[in-house]
């Protein structure tokens, strides 16, 4: 599987360590940068290119890294056909990819031990999406009114 790494100088260092210990996991690890420490950088750039990139890549999944995470979901999620979670421990982890087939993880570098944000990853990379019925109804809600920009109709 194709992992598509991006960060800010927040989460420039958990991204160095995820980037060679996903490689060591036999993941074919894409790092959308930065390549090298910028204090002043900004995460947006970083973050829309991983969604794009995981975007056009169908079997790919994307990992996002900044100081909290938030910043980095919500900049991803920007990009059309992105789903990305903020994932603060390993079941949030999993139910992002069970429930919400979450194709970006977001994880804060400064929430979490090295050891804790690998984890969160490995399971986010490691599950599946369920495949219900009622998972997979309401994520095509979400993606038809990301195509139309129509409001569904309120029950």
């Amino acid at each position: 599987m194709r992992v598509y790494l991006g960060s800010d100088h927040a989460g420039f260092e958990l991204k160095v360590h995820l980037a060679n210990h996903l490689a060591k996991q036999g993941y074919d690890v894409v790092d959308v940068g930065p390549h090298s420490y910028d204090p002043d950088d900004d995460y947006p750039t970083f973050c829309l290119h991983t969604g794009d990139r995981v975007v056009a890549d169908e079997t790919g999944l994307g990992v996002v890294i900044g100081g909290s995470g938030n910043g980095e979901q919500i900049a991803a999620n920007k990009v059309a056909g992105v789903r990305a979670a903020l994932a603060w421990s390993v079941e949030t982890a999993q139910l992002a990819r069970q429930h919400n087939d979450a194709n970006v993880v977001a994880v804060g570098a400064r929430q979490h031990t090295l050891d804790e944000a690998t984890g969160i990853v490995e399971a986010f990379l490691s599950t599946p999406f369920s495949g219900n019925d009622r998972h997979a109804r309401r994520i095509n809600q979400v993606a038809e009114y990301e195509r139309t920009r129509q409001l569904p109709d309120l029950p």
